[in-house]
């Protein structure tokens, strides 16, 4: 549980916590793993919940796709590709399938997931969900 906001935890591995802050605060990072708080509005991103240790939004290199003023709002971190494209995918080429993103966006091209995206983890899912968003919208 998140310290500040009490929302579950997303486990993130320390490799993409030390990737993601900036450069001057990896060195706090240390060896154990993380969370990532699931909270829009929590200012908070990592945190270990056995010690206070924590990264706040302007410690991390990027925005979090699903926190409140997310700048841009990336859904595929390695290749750059925004949400906004994702949607317009969808609603102005026709796009239905990940196939269809990956080949009008370039989504997924440069997979790197682990050291590139908050979660550590691969933006299919998320990419899954746009697209649902976007046809829902249409």
């Amino acid at each position: 549980m998140c310290p500040v906001c009490k929302k579950a935890g997303i486990p993130v591995k320390n490799t993409t916590v030390r990737h993601l802050v900036h450069n001057k605060l990896a060195d706090q990072v240390g060896n154990k793993d993380y969370y990532l708080c699931s909270s829009e509005a929590c200012d908070i991103v990592y945190f270990q919940p056995e010690s206070d240790v924590r990264f706040l939004q302007y410690q991390v290199k990027v925005p979090v796709w699903f926190k409140k003023g997310a700048d841009p709002k990336y859904i595929c971190y390695c290749s750059k590709v925004t949400e906004e494209a994702i949607m317009d995918a969808v609603i102005d080429y026709n796009a239905k399938t990940i196939k269809d993103i990956i080949k009008l966006t370039g989504t997924m091209q440069n997979c790197k997931c682990e050291v590139e995206n908050p979660t550590g983890k691969c933006c299919a899912p998320v990419v899954q969900q746009t697209i649902k968003k976007a046809l829902e919208a249409k």
